[in-house]
């Protein structure tokens, strides 16, 4: 039996007041995911929601945390499909090394909307590249928001310690309205588990 989302579950984009129009995209994926992420559901969900909103943010710095980082425009399709697929895998595939797993369940959602054409290249990149340590580069011209996806990641990871310029009270903001629902401890009891298994490699999505 699929798993019953809770009232706090938005219908819809606009009924959660989101600025990014087609976020909607992002929660629809995620009903699908539902039975995996379990008990997750509402601290990925929300994880997500908070590294668009970075994004938005980043890419506008004028914008003000009550805003929802800014109404107007929302992230291309690719970063929308890439946000709800971006660490999935630790669900689906019960594994810690999980960037080509979720990227590959991401391609299947494109091949079955016919998109894996126009979006696929953009969407593996901004999934598999998402916690590169140093500035993604690529002699494409989606390279910049595949690098504008990994710091807003970044900021979220880190719980704002790095903001990448970011005023302190528009990542607090964005916080405050997507709140952790324990994602960040999930994290860490991951990061330990994994520390037990293989000490030599506690975090194999890292890469240079």
């Amino acid at each position: 039996m699929a798993r019953v989302l809770s009232p706090a579950w938005p219908e819809t984009v606009a009924a959660a007041g989101h600025g990014y129009g087609d976020g909607c995209v992002v929660d629809s994926i995620l009903t699908n995911y539902a039975d995996a992420l379990g008990q997750d559901l509402q601290g990925y969900r929300n994880h997500i929601h908070r590294v668009l909103a970075f994004y938005r943010a980043l890419s506008d710095p004028t914008t003000h945390a009550g805003d929802d980082a800014a109404d107007g425009g929302a992230p291309p399709m690719a970063v929308l499909i890439a946000a709800a697929f971006h660490d999935i895998g630790i669900w689906t595939d019960q594994t810690f090394d999980y960037l080509e797993p979720s990227a590959a369940r991401a391609q299947r959602y494109l091949q079955q909307r016919g998109l894996d054409a126009e979006l696929g290249p953009q969407v593996h990149a901004l999934i598999v590249h998402h916690h590169k340590l140093r500035p993604f580069h690529a002699d494409t011209p989606w390279a910049a928001s595949v690098e504008r996806w990994r710091r807003a990641d970044l900021i979220d990871v880190s719980l704002g310690v790095i903001r990448f310029g970011l005023p302190r009270a528009t990542v607090r903001g964005i916080q405050q309205r997507y709140p952790d629902a324990g994602f960040h401890r999930r994290l860490a009891a991951l990061t330990l588990r994994q520390f037990c298994r293989t000490p030599w490699r506690p975090l194999p999505m890292l890469h240079w």
